[in-house]
């Protein structure tokens, strides 16, 4: 019983002592994961369980929106991405369709992918 309360004592840790860019990037894969559980969920046809994760991306698609520095211009074009796969899963979780889920997904690894690469150029730079 101990090793679940490790377990999670350690990605507690984890979390607390990320660096904003590192926070960016566990919700990057965590809305990657829920995505990739979604489609897995409606292939099955576990209604629930889809609906369930689909709203996990959602939330953190939502929390990527809202928390934009308007700013920067670049803010604007992030912010029609975000709407643009908000839409998606929302139609995605009325018609429980993997394929619009598909989509949504190579945009999220798209986007992580770009902010991976975002960290290790400013690391090299000695920005974080």
């Amino acid at each position: 019983m101990a090793l679940p309360n490790a377990y999670a004592q350690y990605k507690n840790s984890k979390i607390l002592t990320a660096s904003p860019a590192e926070l960016t990037l566990m919700l990057y894969e965590g809305a990657i994961k829920f995505c990739n559980i979604a489609i897995s969920a409606v292939e099955q046809k576990d209604i629930q369980k889809a609906h369930t994760n689909i709203v996990k991306t959602q939330k953190i698609i939502e929390h990527f929106r809202v928390t934009l520095d308007m700013k920067y211009p670049v803010a604007q074009d992030f912010e029609r991405v975000y709407v643009y796969l908000e839409q998606r899963l929302v139609e995605a979780n009325i018609k429980k369709d993997a394929e619009i889920l598909g989509e949504v997904l190579e945009h999220l690894h798209s986007m992580r992918d770009t902010w991976k690469e975002v960290m290790r150029l400013n690391r090299e730079k000695g920005a974080v």
